[in-house]
């Protein structure tokens, strides 16, 4: 499916989850408002942490919060300043910035001075990073918020991740996606950033961290949405204290007083894990996605997810109590509630096997699909 780009030439001429700065409120047909607050900057890092530091941060960790599921809107996600109704028309001015990651993107300033980063395309990643984004948010997990929009970007080459130079056109993106950073600034070294998902068991329930059962849960659902590339720069530790807490050196005994560890790239997800993280296999391919099984035995209780050449998750062994923590929140969702998160990630404009022919999957098939994977975790007993 070739990406849908309008060309107008102009003349003359990027836990707790808290919104941490603010945009334009776009509604559909091109209205905007702008956000009431001043615009603050992204979180930055802190990359002078001691590995000895970042350990005992790690051990203190959360990974989740409870929402109230049933009222969660899943069609119009996370709101407050900064939000962005469903397929809003955002109109912006390109910024040349330089983007980690294979998944095209590009930075974009509103009529505000606000920067936000825009991922694009119909690779699957786009529709990847709104389902998954969504789920976690609606259970308690933390994540990035992702609010699909359609995009007007002057200044944009038809495609400005392979041509990043600014140009005196105006393009417009159909099938996109603005991120908004979640709260708190990252815990880096030198040398380690994000955090690997084994990491996740260093976290110490005796030391004021996440219980077993909320680990294993987030762990077992990251395996239900086949969270394929799942290298360390895809998860991200956070603190969500003052950077004062942590001193020059990263040693403070009191560094990150609250700390939190959530997924922050979810693009290739409701696919099927794979080796190289293709794509066309791992982004929202129903056919992949549907065929995938939660459990790769059938006593034993062991995730069912083949680790990518870059990810960190394997085939992960999950106790009774994270099965049935997962159990009892992915059972609090209707009916209504996944036909909005399919709805409005557009899996229509996915082929329900990528790469061929076939026609999309209707947002039913999806909707049973999930139900029918959320059944193999409600109906599993583990062995203790």
């Amino acid at each position: 499916m070739a990406l849908r780009l309008r060309s107008i030439q102009r003349p003359g001429a990027a836990l707790p989850l808290l919104l941490c700065s603010f945009f334009l409120l776009g509604e559909p047909g091109g209205s905007r408002a702008v956000a009431d607050g001043p615009v603050k900057e992204a979180p930055k890092a802190s990359k002078n942490i001691s590995n000895e530091t970042r350990f005992s941060i790690i051990q203190r960790a959360q990974i989740w919060k409870p929402t109230t599921i049933p009222e969660m809107d899943l069609r119009l996600g996370p709101q407050g300043k900064g939000a962005f109704a469903p397929n809003a028309a955002v109109a912006c001015d390109y910024v040349e910035e330089k983007f980690e990651g294979a998944s095209p993107k590009f930075g974009c300033r509103l009529d505000d001075g606000t920067v936000v980063k825009v991922k694009y395309g119909t690779g699957g990643e786009v529709q990847g990073e709104v389902l998954s984004s969504r789920l976690l948010w609606a259970l308690g997990f933390g994540a990035d918020h992702m609010y699909p929009v359609v995009v007007t970007c002057r200044g944009c080459s038809a495609d400005p991740w392979t041509n990043r130079k600014p140009t005196n056109e105006t393009h417009v993106f159909d099938v996109a996606v603005i991120e908004h950073k979640a709260s708190g600034h990252a815990v880096e070294t030198k040398r380690v950033k994000g955090w690997s998902w084994p990491e996740i068991d260093m976290i110490d329930r005796t030391q004021g961290g996440a219980p077993v059962e909320q680990r294993d849960a987030l762990k077992l659902l990251a395996v239900f949405i086949q969270h394929s590339d799942s290298k360390p720069e895809q998860q991200r530790l956070v603190c969500l204290g003052h950077r004062d807490d942590v001193d020059q050196e990263g040693n403070s005994a009191e560094a990150c007083a609250a700390s939190f560890m959530l997924i922050n790239d979810l693009g290739q997800t409701f696919g099927k894990a794979n080796f190289g993280n293709r794509s066309n296999v791992s982004a929202v391919n129903f056919d992949g996605w549907s065929k995938a099984k939660v459990w790769s035995d059938d006593k034993m209780c062991v995730g069912s997810i083949s680790k990518s050449s870059t990810g960190t998750l394997d085939h992960p062994k999950i106790s009774e109590s994270g099965r049935a923590f997962l159990a009892g929140l992915l059972s609090q969702l209707s009916d209504g509630q996944l036909r909005d998160l399919f709805e409005v990630a557009r899996v229509d404009l996915r082929s329900r096997k990528p790469g061929s022919n076939e026609p999309p999957a209707s947002v039913d098939d999806w909707v049973n699909a999930f139900k029918h994977k959320r059944d193999e975790v409600l109906n599993r007993r583990c062995p203790a």
